[in-house]
């Protein structure tokens, strides 16, 4: 199934997408018709909380009541908020070594431009690429980020006003379900509950600076509205194999760049073993895989501008879309 949050008459749903992504069946007013009201269906986080039953249940209500059209609102006329508005947690991480080996040499790049020191960006530019370093095969990297600062598809993303240099990045990443520590790789699919996209966006300058710190990005990734995940979740069973998904960004229309999800270096159940390492996973986290190879203007030189839209596109996910605006512009 693809499990959508949508906002109607002030009020938070969940809901079943269907008709080739275009129609959103209410769940919470189907049990209403049923005079069972199921308090599974009152959000997301209730739903992955009420386990597998509530999860069998909605697609009972669908597949019994899924042609009633009165159950069910137009995607194009919904608000569709982010599929987990507020997740427990938020960790991304960095999976795909094309983009580690890249990245660097973009914040480099930066600082030169930033400088005007044309000499540096030729030697960078004509510089081979690094080899990944070693630390990233021996065990999964990842950050923690502000889980109250995500958004939602079709939202605008107010550009931070102590940036001048705002980035996007493609990725897509995993809603878990189930709590539990120390879980072996082996079992770590029962703590998948679904599957989304991820764009984290990035006000580049501020992250340029605090890296210098050693310690990981803060203002370069946590400002409102800044954590954009949609547009809905896909379920273990209707997304098969996640490892090798087509993906693409496209920037007012025009596609920017294309990746796949094939060859993380860790996978999301490695990643969850390595997590829960002595530490509970609880239902309702987000984990992000990190950036595809060339997902962002860092690895390409070609950063947003004010009025842009940009679409991530994952194959059997759907479409992330966001606008970006300066607040001072």
């Amino acid at each position: 199934m693809k499990l959508a949050t949508f906002r109607s008459g002030g009020r938070e749903k969940i809901a079943v997408v269907h008709g080739n992504d275009t129609r959103l069946f209410d769940l919470a007013a189907a049990a209403d018709r049923t005079g069972k009201a199921d308090p599974a269906f009152a959000s997301m986080l209730a739903l992955i909380d009420s386990g597998p039953a509530a999860l069998e249940q909605a697609r009972h209500l669908f597949d019994k009541a899924g042609k009633d059209d009165s159950l069910s609102v137009d995607v194009a006329g919904a608000e569709i908020l982010a599929p987990v508005p507020e997740p427990r947690q938020m960790r991304d991480g960095m999976s795909f070594p094309l983009h580690i080996r890249q990245a660097p040499r973009g914040q480099l790049k930066l600082a030169a431009r930033a400088k005007n020191d044309m000499a540096e960006l030729e030697r960078l530019n004509a510089e081979p690429l690094p080899e990944l370093p070693e630390v990233y095969r021996k065990q999964p990297i990842y950050y923690i980020t502000n889980r109250f600062s995500v958004r939602g598809t079709n939202t605008t993303v107010k550009w931070p006003r102590y940036s001048r240099v705002m980035d996007y990045e493609l990725e897509f990443g995993i809603v878990t379900q189930n709590k539990g520590a120390n879980i072996p790789a082996s079992r770590a699919k029962d703590h998948i509950f679904g599957y989304t996209i991820f764009n984290d966006f990035s006000a580049r300058d501020a992250q340029r600076i605090e890296m210098e710190g050693r310690l990981g990005p803060a203002k370069g990734k946590s400002f409102d509205g800044g954590n954009v995940l949609g547009p809905w979740i896909v379920t273990p069973d209707e997304m098969g194999d996640p490892y090798h998904l087509n993906m693409e960004v496209r920037v007012n229309g025009k596609m920017r760049s294309q990746g796949t999800s094939e060859g993380m270096l860790f996978s999301f159940e490695e990643i969850i073993e390595h997590v829960t390492r002595d530490e509970t996973l609880m239902p309702g986290e987000f984990i992000g895989s990190g950036t595809v190879g060339n997902g962002c203007g860092l690895e390409l030189g070609w950063y947003l501008e004010h009025g842009d839209t940009v679409e991530l596109e994952v194959e059997k996910i759907g479409v992330l879309k966001n606008r970006v605006e300066r607040q001072d512009a």
